[in-house]
């Protein structure tokens, strides 16, 4: 369908964030969100862990919880979608309201707090769509009153290893207390190694080692991503992912009324920060670990500065709530050209150009 971004902008804007967000799912459901003439471009394609990415982007996790339409973010034209975050037994999330939009700003708040409908329905969905094709990530967490913490994120793998692509380690989520306490290097290294020892456990079951990766928080200093690093190599994680929101508000942000919210602010100003834990994590965890770059990233050219910083892949999801379903497409087709325009082979080769540049920046914490 032909998608006026500008007036379908106007109508979603015009409900609060949450509800907005419901009707996009809505819509994606029904199939009046369509991806048309999305640009193919082999020069874009990504392999990694036996897994063929069609292109770099992907839709990061918190738009699809409860993995309602995988298959329609990837008619977008997404390389690949990840569902979740996805905790063993439901539950409803933090109070409303807990989403806030920084328009001016192209930035979202938000302190959801996991809200989801629990392993089994996602299950049941993700199992509707065997045979689909389509790199589909499951991200994990765990239940805001668990007892065992580290015991949830193991259901989790338990539950989805059939069917996931690859999983997502969440720890990193600013909204349910005492979370980001599992970046710490023991309770790290605890997690890990009973989240990756279950998953090789039920490697024969399936037939095959499904990719574990850990989200971290951008929100760390020095000394907590030389730990966190040490502990992902030790345990032999296959990627990281960096990063989620942050806690930070910064002091040019326009929206000087919605900016003091408690939440992780993602958007266009977490581009910065993020690219910078980025580029620190390429340097500590070598050439060869898989990584993900997540935040601020709004068009083509923030995308690519992000491979160029450290990442393998890319993902966004504020983005595409001003950017609308069609900033994918046009996403791919900018990075066409940019390479066109450079004489470059494949994308792969930007990845860690800017590394150093980026890493001698100051990691600041406010």
């Amino acid at each position: 369908m032909v998608w006026n971004q500008s007036l379908a902008q106007k109508l979603l804007f015009s409900f609060a964030p949450e509800n907005a967000h419901g009707l996009a799912i809505a819509a994606l459901k029904m199939g009046i969100v369509k991806g048309d003439d999305i640009p193919q471009d082999e020069r874009l394609k990504v392999r990694l862990w036996d897994l063929d990415f069609p292109n770099p982007l992907g839709m990061a996790a918190g738009f699809d919880k409860n993995a309602e339409v995988p298959d329609s973010l990837l008619g977008l034209g997404f390389g690949f979608a990840e569902v979740g975050t996805l905790t063993p037994l439901a539950q409803p999330g933090n109070p409303k309201p807990r989403m806030f939009r920084l328009a001016k700003d192209e930035a979202v708040i938000n302190r959801l707090g996991f809200n989801n409908e629990g392993h089994m329905p996602a299950r049941r969905r993700l199992e509707q769509r065997k045979g689909n094709g389509g790199i589909v990530g499951v991200n994990v967490g765990a239940n805001k009153d668990s007892d065992d913490r580290a015991g949830d994120y193991v259901k989790g793998i338990e539950a989805f290893a059939d069917l996931a692509s690859y999983f997502t380690i969440n720890i990193s989520s600013p909204n349910t207390p005492g979370l980001r306490d599992l970046q710490a290097r023991d309770a790290l290294d605890d997690l890990l190694a009973r989240s990756l020892g279950k998953r090789d456990e039920i490697i024969g079951k399936i037939g095959r080692r499904v990719p574990v990766l850990l989200k971290i928080a951008p929100d760390v200093d020095e000394f907590g991503l030389d730990d966190i690093c040490s502990v992902a190599i030790a345990r032999g994680i296959d990627g990281m992912i960096v990063s989620n929101t942050t806690l930070d508000r910064y002091d040019n942000l326009k929206e000087s009324t919605k900016k003091s919210e408690a939440g992780g602010l993602s958007g266009k100003p977490l581009f910065e920060k993020s690219t910078i834990a980025l580029a620190k994590t390429r340097q500590r965890v070598g050439a060869d670990m898989p990584l993900i770059g997540v935040g601020g990233i709004h068009d083509g050219k923030s995308a690519m500065e992000k491979i160029r910083a450290g990442a393998n892949l890319v993902q966004f999801y504020s983005g595409m709530v001003y950017g609308g379903p069609g900033m994918v497409g046009q996403m791919i087709k900018e990075m066409g050209d940019a390479l066109t325009t450079t004489d470059v082979q494949s994308i792969g080769s930007l990845i860690g150009q800017s590394t150093k540049e980026w890493a001698a920046k100051e990691l600041i914490n406010d």
